[in-house]
């Protein structure tokens, strides 16, 4: 069974950046499509990044030149490196597979504001 551990969450100002890190127990990173998902208070979780197993990438427009997923086949690990953040992106941040068939980890929280 795959286990996901996001990291790097934290409070940043609006305009600020963080990186998130997803380390997956299998070697799943690099044979797989990967995505970050966010669920904001009240709301679905969706998904906002993906990279595919040859490394295409694409995002929801609302992140879409500001947030880039990227990743580490030797450390089984993807990143989203997020920048010029918004209020509104403020959310538990996730990873998984596209689709999403492994369980969700704890996930990490992501919140902007002044």
């Amino acid at each position: 069974q795959v286990q996901l551990v996001e990291s790097g969450g934290g409070l940043v100002e609006p305009g600020g950046s963080l990186r998130l890190s997803c380390a997956a127990s299998g070697s799943i990173v690099g044979s797989t499509a990967m995505g970050w998902y966010r669920q904001a208070p009240g709301k679905q979780r969706e998904l906002v990044a993906t990279i595919t197993s040859g490394g295409v990438t694409n995002y929801v427009a609302p992140v879409k030149g500001r947030f880039i997923i990227f990743r580490d086949n030797a450390k089984n690990t993807v990143y989203l490196q997020m920048n010029s953040l918004k209020p509104e992106d403020t959310a538990v941040y996730y990873c998984n597979a596209v689709p999403s068939i492994h369980s969700w980890g704890q996930g990490t929280q992501v919140t902007v504001s002044s």
